[in-house]
């Protein structure tokens, strides 16, 4: 994963008027805290941030913060964002450390067509990020599964997964990522499939009694005949 490089300018002011006159300005308001170290007060430039946060790695991007000639690598969490426009408000960068695991959110990507879909079955995804733990520059863009082999009521599990290495989930491995269920039309149908062969088969059973008992009585009749011919 890229590194990307942030000039960040520290901010003794705090408040809601300063933090205003900063967006005005095309800054962003943002803290950088972590690893036992000092909080720092900043504010990073909205755009530049603003096409990280867009990218494909998204909050999950390396940063490297540019503060009065000292570097700081980090990640952006806790991102605020206006509720109607969705411009980040502020901002809190995490210090990390390339060469230790640190938690992340991914999100989880299906691939291919169901065979149960193309049967007439519906499938249903319950995961759409996934909790997982790895070193900064190992976290991936998204988790992807292929789902091409999933029948009617089959299910995916977190255990199903396919991670890359030095990748761990932290969220319980039965847990259900995605299924394919059968719409209630069609189990109906199949009920009323298996009920109607059922009939079919009990109306040839009692033909077949009937046209036993048929034919026993038949040859009581003929014995009857016979022994009447021979008196």
């Amino acid at each position: 994963m890229a590194d990307n490089t942030l000039l960040a300018d520290p901010r003794a002011d705090r408040g809601t008027r300063p933090a205003g006159r900063l967006r005005r300005e095309g800054k962003v308001p943002a803290v950088i805290y972590g690893l036992g170290t000092d909080t720092l007060t900043v504010a990073v430039p909205e755009r530049q941030l603003g096409h990280i946060l867009a990218s494909e790695s998204g909050a999950n991007t390396l940063i490297t913060l540019q503060v009065e000639g000292e570097e700081h690598l980090a990640l952006a969490r806790q991102i605020q964002r206006h509720p109607t426009r969705g411009s980040v408000l502020h901002v809190d960068f995490i210090r990390v450390r390339r060469d230790v695991a640190v938690a992340a959110e991914v999100p989880v990507h299906l691939t291919g067509e169901a065979a149960g879909v193309r049967d007439g079955g519906l499938l249903e995804q319950l995961i759409f990020s996934l909790s997982i733990e790895a070193k900064p520059e190992d976290i991936p863009a998204s988790i992807e599964s292929d789902i091409s082999h999933l029948e009617l009521n089959a299910q995916l599990r977190v255990a199903d997964l396919n991670l890359p290495p030095g990748v761990s989930s932290t969220q319980e491995t039965d847990e259900l990522v995605a299924q394919v269920v059968v719409p209630r039309g069609l189990e109906e149908e199949e009920e009323e499939g298996e009920e109607g062969e059922e009939g079919v088969e009990g109306e040839e059973g009692e033909a077949a009694e009937g046209g036993e008992a048929a034919a026993e009585g038949g040859g009581e009749g003929e014995a009857s005949s016979g022994d009447g011919g021979e008196e």
